[in-house]
């Protein structure tokens, strides 16, 4: 079915993917030599033989450079990576890391204007703008979340609510008084959100809602069709990490068939976690992004550490640039599990198949002597307690079943009644490893 298409730049948007690349080549060497005015990279690419932009004559001399990683970050903390003036920067955002030691990214004028466009077309790439009413129930602060998207909501026209997150009985009521047409959360807080209503007695027809961006957690698209159907709206996944500016490095569009990376902004490459070589599209691997329009702190082939595709045909929207399925996990979020390798996105999709199943679970990881037990443990709805106990069996075992077939080792499942797991306002923690405690 063709749907009504906005774009924001559509030139740039639906142009020739041969101008494209000639752009981002062009944007290539000015990051390069941008690059260049930092210690860490003055370095490292003088060591590979790059002495300026001109050095890199084609897309393929990216390779000649090494790849970025988090530890590289952490380790020109904090003024190693910038590439002006102190007095030119106007602001900066810095995620934390388990070490204790954060990464810090700078920007400038020009950066948050580049940001802002790429949240404006993303925005608009839903369909949304100026006639809607926008709360965004992401955290504002250090973390880029919330207002990663706030200046790319008011670009587009739209009216922003900084509701930032929590206080959830409080956004309740500015959904109903201001009429919220669309919203910004995590996938968690949206099951959150919606079991607090049913709790509450507000029934989500009575809102204005018709939208929901959801990110900064992977998720299945079981738990989007949850959130569409608990809502009655449209959920728009998106993707964005702090190292490369934060939400909006790639949006979905009307058509919700993979997220639209803006290659304009990002030259993307997807690579074998273990090898670092490229895969083939279609194929799962780890993305890989250099920054084409980043003043302060430009990066280059940085490692997500994100498991994703790329698809290998092009969007009914329009537009050429290439498209990232949801998602999967974190290199450095796969479990070991009696010698399995299980991500946690494999457990969501198997138990949110059932309908039966709530908002909110764990995983929980402990030795049983030698060996690892997994537990999941998630909330049901409550009636399934009142009913006979032949039910709650059948549904255990199918939840077990379903689990099996997708993961191979056979969990133990635990159900809760709603409310009974904590539940957290920011990204959720699903994942409890308790092996690491233990050999701590």
């Amino acid at each position: 079915m063709r749907m009504n298409i906005d774009y924001w730049n559509k030139s740039i948007e639906t142009g020739d993917r041969e101008v494209l690349e000639k752009t981002q080549l062009a944007d290539l060497r000015k990051t390069v030599d941008q690059a260049l005015k930092t210690d860490f990279y003055g370095k490292r690419l003088r060591t590979e033989g790059i002495e300026s932009g001109e050095d890199i004559r084609s897309i393929a001399d990216l390779h000649r450079i090494p790849y970025t990683t988090k530890q590289d970050l952490r380790d020109a903390y904090p003024y190693g990576l910038l590439a002006i003036p102190l007095s030119e920067v106007v602001r900066l955002h810095v995620s934390s890391g388990t070490t204790g030691i954060p990464t810090v990214i700078y920007h400038s004028q020009a950066d948050l204007n580049s940001w802002t466009d790429l949240g404006a077309r993303s925005v608009i790439a839903t369909g949304a703008g100026k006639d809607d009413v926008f709360q965004n129930m992401m955290t504002y602060g250090l973390f880029t979340g919330g207002l990663g998207l706030h200046y790319g909501g008011e670009r587009a026209g739209m009216l922003v609510i900084p509701a930032s997150s929590g206080n959830t009985q409080r956004q309740i009521k500015l959904m109903h008084d201001f009429k919220t047409t669309v919203v910004h959360a995590t996938p968690s807080y949206m099951l959150h959100l919606a079991a607090r209503m049913q709790n509450d007695g507000v029934d989500p027809a009575s809102l204005s809602l018709r939208k929901a961006f959801v990110g900064a957690e992977p998720h299945s698209e079981n738990v989007r069709l949850k959130i569409e159907e608990l809502f009655g709206i449209d959920v728009y996944n998106s993707y964005g990490l702090s190292e490369m500016n934060g939400p909006a490095v790639a949006f979905e569009c009307v058509y919700k068939k993979g997220m639209h990376v803006w290659e304009d902004a990002y030259i993307m490459e997807v690579v074998d976690p273990e090898t670092g070589e490229p895969v083939e599209d279609g194929q799962s691997g780890e993305l890989v992004f250099t920054t084409l329009k980043r003043e302060a702190t430009p990066l280059l082939r940085y490692r997500t550490r994100d498991l994703s595709f790329v698809y290998d045909t092009e969007c009914e929207c329009g537009r050429k640039h290439r498209r990232i399925g949801r998602i999967k996990g974190r290199t450095d979020d796969m479990l070991i599990i009696n010698g399995v390798n299980i991500y946690p996105s494999q457990i969501e999709e198997a138990i949110m198949r059932l309908p039966e199943i709530g908002n909110n679970y764990q995983i929980i990881v402990e030795k049983s002597g030698a060996l690892d037990k997994l537990t999941v443990k998630t909330e049901v709805r409550k009636s399934i307690f009142s009913d006979d106990a032949r039910e709650i069996n059948a549904l255990r075992k199918r939840a077990i079943e379903n689990l099996k077939s997708s993961i191979i080792v056979t969990p133990i499942v635990e159900f809760h009644e709603p409310g009974i797991l904590p539940v957290q306002e920011g990204k959720a923690k699903r994942v409890f490893d308790m092996r690491k405690e233990e050999q701590a």
